[in-house]
């Protein structure tokens, strides 16, 4: 079997007192979508950021595409963004893709960005108008374009739908599973059980810094002996409390 994309093994951290992140092993295979899911606090952003080596762990390891997470040649395959994402606001939507790209390695493409903004529902004209101009949910799909439009191999998204209208979620949940369908990696947080169910091929349930569940959306279903998702996710937590 190939190496997972990303591996966690034996992950924990804490700050101060407060025990964040115990012992968490997960893989995330290559061309597969795992969702994470928890209440707030249960660790999700935090388990991210250690992906990310924006934090140091306590203990454990962790594995990009075989490298070690904190060789910054771990990370060149991935594309990330953050779940309070801002852009700097002096530039215009047009400069912003352009730095990004840039970063990326790829080269700007009117046409393709252009088509991405139809994509997420964003007003091409959007691309001259500085970002201090955008609302919340304006901000976000101009994330989520930029990350888009990297081909990258992994996909890192903390909380993608937030801010975002219901057609808008609509058109990120297609683009998504295109990104699926092309064998790209996904590993995202969410709130919404639905855009889980709709999208990932696994679920992990965290709770309390520990992995309540690891499997598939319908075997969370299954084990609780629920038809809705969310009150199985419910009847998870509260199993772990």
């Amino acid at each position: 079997m190939p190496e997972p994309s990303v591996r966690f093994l034996g992950v924990s951290k804490s700050f101060g007192r407060a025990e964040v992140l115990r012992g968490i092993d997960l893989d995330v295979h290559s061309g597969e979508c795992v969702g994470l899911a928890g209440v707030n606090g249960a660790g999700k952003t935090t388990l991210i950021k250690c992906l990310l080596d924006f934090c140091d762990l306590d203990s454990g390891a962790i594995e990009i595409h075989g490298t070690t997470h904190r060789r910054p040649r771990a990370r060149a395959r991935l594309a990330f963004l953050p779940e309070r994402f801002t852009a700097p606001y002096f530039l215009t939507g047009r400069e912003f893709i352009a730095m990004m790209l840039r970063l990326f390695e790829c080269r700007y493409e009117e046409e393709r960005v252009r088509a991405m903004f139809a994509a997420l529902d964003l007003e091409v004209a959007a691309l001259d108008k500085p970002v201090r101009a955008y609302s919340k949910g304006m901000t976000q799909k101009l994330g989520l374009a930029a990350c888009f439009l990297s081909q990258r191999d992994l996909y890192v998204l903390d909380e993608p739908m937030s801010g975002l209208d219901p057609q808008a979620r609509d058109r990120a949940r297609d683009l998504l599973l295109n990104l699926k369908s092309e064998g790209r990696t996904l590993l995202f947080t969410s709130h919404s059980l639905a855009d889980v169910e709709e999208v990932c091929d696994r679920v992990t349930v965290l709770h309390a810094g520990t992995m309540a569940y690891a499997g598939s959306p319908g075997g969370l279903r299954e084990r609780y002996g629920e038809t809705s998702l969310e009150r199985a996710f419910l009847k998870c937590i509260e199993a772990h409390a």
